[in-house]
């Protein structure tokens, strides 16, 4: 990999710290050539601090290591995308970025549904939501509209109708977010079991 160390006059290229699992962005940092050859050397992320005007390889003090991953370089040859596997908060403040933001996973759009339908569950402002009033019912009539939904799918699976076939995928895994939320489970979990699996 060809990175231009040269292009600014103090030898640095700034460096974006992504964690590679959540890919959540943790840090901005800096190398120069010697902190980049010490990171893939030791796979674990080394820095040039411009305060310290030194090495630092993160987590030499704290323990809070960033496990290199991967390093890509920009079309310029004069940034870094570095993805790392974080040992503990990233930030020297504690929190899990430089930006305060929690490190965890998310399913984009999955997500904010997830939330939207705890918040329907929950609301208690005098309306009655779709949501609010499966819930009501009970977890057998959540199992039992999901079995409804899955046995949709199937059906439109063997048409040729992709309208259709979409439309009942998305009304099963609608279904069964709120029967995994009725259980008290997330899709994290069911993250958590699959990457268990994989072996």
């Amino acid at each position: 990999m060809k990175i231009d160390f040269n292009k600014n006059k103090d030898g640095l290229v700034p460096a974006i710290i992504q964690d590679a699992t959540t890919k959540n962005v943790l840090m901005l940092g800096y190398l120069n050539q010697e902190a980049y050859d010490k990171t893939v050397e030791t796979n674990k992320v080394t820095f040039f601090s411009r305060s310290k005007q030194r090495l630092w390889t993160k987590g030499e003090e704290s323990g809070n290591f960033l496990n290199l991953v991967s390093i890509k370089n920009d079309c310029d040859n004069d940034s870094l995308l570095i993805k790392v596997n974080p040992v503990g908060p990233t930030c020297h403040t504690g929190t899990d970025t430089c930006w305060k933001e929690e490190n965890t996973s998310s399913f984009g759009f999955l997500s904010k549904l997830e939330k939207t339908i705890e918040e329907r569950r929950t609301t208690s402002d005098g309306t009655k939501s779709y949501v609010a009033s499966l819930f009501e019912k009970g977890i057998n009539k959540l199992a039992q509209k999901v079995g409804e939904e899955a046995v949709e799918v199937v059906i439109e699976a063997k048409d040729d109708n992709d309208d259709l076939f979409l439309n009942e995928s998305a009304d099963l895994l609608f279904h069964y977010l709120m029967l995994l939320q009725a259980k008290g489970f997330t899709l994290k979990d069911i993250e958590a079991v699959l990457k268990g699996r994989e072996k």
